[in-house]
């Protein structure tokens, strides 16, 4: 009966484990005979079928943070995108929240357009693909970094650090979309899921305002399930927006004249109406508790206890979700005062997820941070409670506020019989042409 039992067991863990759409790729690399071109596994391309995404079609690349996820989604015959593959990030530097400056160890968080320019076959990393950091909105608000890589070996100083059995598939992905006539390929890096229980849950960080502007995009994404046309200006993103007369996007200008399409109004109205719904559940149930954000170092040793004694190719460096953590106001403060303790911070100021925490439940349920002016990037200006807690408006920055847990159906969204990514041969546009969203689905 025990060895029924075991049995049992076994078999359980197997079916949860099918369940699981997380890849890990068993490619053995000694057999790879040209890397550039190695094809797809057998067990992607049957999938692709299934789902009716031609071969070359194209794709778009998701980053989650707080997960440690990368995914691939891919262009069905119906022009909408989907999830056909999913990965474990190895290692990722640095904590929640954009790049700031060169030598952070911040990864990249934001809309990044990829190109065939960006991918290098001859990477020190095995492969790798270039983030395009920093792209436009970077540029105009004074980012610097370079080199800033998808890449293998598992290493990462600001980059997205897979595995060599990893990084070989996604490149085959993106090559793959090129060659069918793919121009760029879009990024999307998020610190976490956009979701109202995360938002609410990091509803303190100093990045609330640049977090809810990326949010946005998610939104758009979320709600027709194809890549949105990102513009900038006024030194922020929008998002699928129509230009209304003769005006441009200029990154440093102020936004020209603009409009959503109505039908895209209607479905993020419908979809942020979830949402605040969710919202509201989400503070109840946090009940005035604080995210503990950890530290690159505090995640790291989360992975070494769990392996401890094992022999190790690789140096993952963990989730935040796994070395952070709910804690009361009290304790926050605790763990933030051993942290600045460490780091030695500058006499008045706190570290990027120090913002003093409310002395009570209401206060932290009804309200959020609004970060100081003028504070350095990466720093917040040590607050009282009183002032930390200052509410602010949640109405989103463009079209949509940040979205719900689950979203509304992309039915009712009206969708050309093209494919809006035109993997098709590319054609120079022509001048009347550029004036034109690329990815115009309305």
């Amino acid at each position: 009966m025990r060895l029924k039992n075991i049995a049992y067991v076994l078999l359980m863990a197997t079916a949860l484990a099918g369940c699981n759409d997380t890849i890990d790729s068993a490619v053995d690399l000694s057999t790879v005979k040209n890397k550039v071109e190695q094809p797809l596994p057998d067990r992607i391309i049957t999938e692709m079928q299934k789902r009716d995404m031609p071969r070359n079609s194209p794709i778009m690349i998701r980053v989650f943070k707080e997960e440690g996820v990368m995914e691939i989604w891919k262009a069905k015959s119906d022009s909408r995108f989907d999830k056909i593959a999913q990965y474990q990030i190895c290692a990722w530097s640095g904590k929640l929240g954009p790049k700031v400056k060169e030598g952070d160890r911040q990864a990249p968080e934001g809309f990044y357009n990829l190109t065939p320019a960006h991918l290098n076959p001859n990477s020190k990393y095995y492969l790798a693909i270039n983030t395009g950091f920093p792209n436009r909105y970077d540029a105009a608000n004074g980012r610097t970094g370079s080199n800033l890589m998808i890449h293998g070996a598992c290493s990462s100083s600001g980059c997205y650090s897979m595995t060599d059995e990893q990084i070989l598939e996604i490149y085959a992905f993106a090559r793959d979309a090129f060659k069918g006539g793919q121009g760029t390929v879009q990024l999307q890096a998020f610190p976490f899921r956009m979701t109202a229980e995360n938002m609410a849950r990091h509803r303190t960080s100093e990045h609330l305002d640049f977090w809810k502007m990326l949010k946005v995009g998610y939104d758009n994404f979320e709600v027709t399930k194809r890549p949105p046309e990102v513009n900038i200006c006024e030194r922020k993103y929008v998002f699928n927006q129509q230009l209304q007369g003769t005006g441009s996007f200029q990154p440093g200008a102020a936004c020209p004249p603009m409009s959503t399409p109505p039908a895209l109004t209607a479905a993020l109205g419908s979809y942020d109406k979830e949402y605040q719904m969710s919202y509201a559940k989400a503070l109840d149930k946090l009940d005035g508790k604080v995210w503990y954000e950890p530290t690159e170092a505090e995640r790291k040793a989360v992975v070494a206890a769990k392996r401890k004694g094992r022999d190790l190719a690789y140096a993952p460096t963990g989730t935040s979700l796994e070395a952070g953590k709910l804690v009361e106001p009290q304790e926050f403060e605790v763990l933030m005062a051993a942290r600045m303790a460490k780091t030695k911070p500058v006499a008045g100021t706190a570290l990027a997820s120090a913002a003093p925490a409310p002395s009570s439940s209401s206060a932290v349920k009804q309200n959020r941070v609004t970060p100081v002016q003028g504070a350095a990037p990466g720093l917040r200006t040590t607050m009282s409670v009183q002032t930390a807690m200052a509410p602010t408006s949640t109405a989103p920055q463009q079209a949509s506020a940040p979205a719900p847990v689950n979203a509304t159906t992309t039915a009712s969204i009206p969708v050309p019989a093209p494919n809006p990514l035109a993997y098709a041969a590319v054609q120079p546009a022509s001048t009347d042409d550029a004036k034109k969203p690329f990815w115009k689905f309305w």
